[in-house]
């Protein structure tokens, strides 16, 4: 992608796209840190994919990262993270661009709602650029116990299921198929809370979820995949993102 370096900056935070060789390791680092792996988390996927940090301007902290995987349409699909996990053959026949976010995380010590919103609004503006249609990755809960989280997969289950022609297909070999278990009515209130806030953030705009979510025991998650088309956000949550990028 061939983007300026700074996206935008909003008060005291700074969103930009990193320098592979000077930023990376600071990124790692912090995803690291955030995902609790034993070793540094680096996948070959970085080397393909921009990565977008969010600094504090004062003191140049990094406090936020994810990256992007620009896609031409679902025909390339299977170059994408999720497809390791997930059988995606229906978002295939996706006909526009697309964009595969995945890695967010925020340093655990900093809780500024602030800090989400400046990386909303840089996403919005990656995402106008390329004139991406979907947005798609995995969303992740922390731990691989599913007991603290059957109130927030029911929630899932029966709100927020992906349209049957993009529905995602169990590929990993350990999977909770939550559409299948799961009975009765949650606890919305606790569902909420125990929903990741970039999770919360994709329904809150029309996101939807794949009906199982996926052990990763090497990750310490679990996680479901999770996509949004950008023609279905509502018109509100538009006007706030555009407002969020400036």
């Amino acid at each position: 992608m061939s983007y300026r370096t700074e996206i935008l900056s909003k008060g005291c935070y700074r969103a930009r796209f990193a320098d592979q060789s000077e930023d990376l390791p600071a990124t790692l680092a912090l995803r690291t840190l955030c995902f609790g792996t034993a070793q540094t988390d680096l996948d070959s996927f970085d080397s393909a994919c921009s990565h977008v940090l969010v600094e504090d301007i004062r003191s140049g902290e990094l406090l936020c990262s994810f990256r992007v995987l620009e896609l031409s349409d679902g025909r390339q699909i299977g170059r994408s993270y999720s497809a390791q996990y997930y059988g995606l053959a229906g978002l295939g026949g996706f006909s526009k661009p697309m964009i595969e976010m995945g890695r967010f995380c925020i340093h655990p010590k900093w809780s500024d709602p602030d800090i989400l919103r400046l990386a909303w609004g840089a996403l919005t503006r990656i995402v106008d650029d390329c004139g991406t249609q979907m947005l798609f990755g995995c969303s992740s809960f922390a731990g691989t116990d599913v007991e603290p989280y059957l109130d927030a997969f029911a929630f899932l289950k029966h709100r927020y299921q992906a349209p049957e022609c993009w529905q995602p297909q169990p590929k990993a070999p350990n999977v909770v198929r939550f559409g299948e278990m799961l009975q009765g009515k949650p606890d919305v209130r606790r569902a909420m809370l125990d929903m990741p806030p970039l999770l919360r953030s994709y329904l809150l705009m029309g996101g939807w979820v794949s009906d199982h979510a996926v052990v990763d025991a090497e990750m310490n998650t679990l996680h479901v995949f999770t996509g949004l088309e950008i023609g279905a956000i509502p018109i509100g949550r538009q006007r706030l993102l555009r407002a969020l990028a400036g």
